[in-house]
C-alpha cells in the first residue's frame, strides 16, 4: 500500500471521528497530530492525510457545495459518514490538488469505499465524483 493511499485511509479516519463524535474537524485533527508526533515511522502518510484534512478544513463550504450540487437527490446528511468523509477527500483532490491525476483520486475513494462502507457506496461515490471532474 502505496503512502498516499495510507494517507488517504487516515484522513478517512479522522473525518469519520469528527463527524460521529460531532467533534470540530480541527479538534479531531489536532489529537491525530500529538500522536503522530510518537509515531515517525507513519510520518510520509501522515503529512499527506494533514493535507488533505486541512484542504478539506479550508474548503469545506465549497466542497460540500460540489458534493451537494452532483450527489443527484441525495443530501449530505443523508449520506452515511464514511461516504460523506470520502467524497470530501476525493472532492478536495480533484477540486484542489493538482498533484493527483483526477482518476487516481477517484479510484482510490471507490477502493476506499468498498473496503469501509456499503456495497452501494463505491459505485455511488465514483458517480458523483465522476460528475464533479465532468463540472470543475
Amino acid at each position: 500500500m502505496s503512502a498516499r493511499t495510507k494517507a488517504r485511509k487516515r484522513a478517512l479516519d479522522i473525518l469519520f471521528q469528527s463527524d460521529v463524535r460531532g467533534e470540530a474537524l480541527s479538534t479531531t485533527l489536532a489529537a491525530e497530530a500529538k500522536r503522530a508526533v510518537n509515531e515517525p515511522a507513519r510520518e510520509a502518510s501522515w503529512l499527506y492525510a494533514r493535507d488533505i484534512v486541512d484542504g478539506i478544513i479550508d474548503n469545506r463550504e465549497a466542497i460540500d457545495e460540489q458534493i451537494t450540487t452532483f450527489a443527484k437527490d441525495w443530501s449530505l446528511a443523508r449520506m452515511p459518514a464514511v461516504d460523506r468523509a470520502l467524497l470530501r477527500i476525493g472532492v478536495w483532490e480533484i477540486v484542489y490538488n493538482d498533484e493527483v491525476p483526477t482518476g487516481v483520486a477517484i479510484d482510490e475513494a471507490v477502493e476506499l469505499a468498498k473496503e469501509f462502507s456499503t456495497d452501494e457506496s463505491g459505485s455511488f461515490i465514483h458517480g458523483v465524483l465522476a460528475r464533479i471532474a465532468r463540472g470543475s
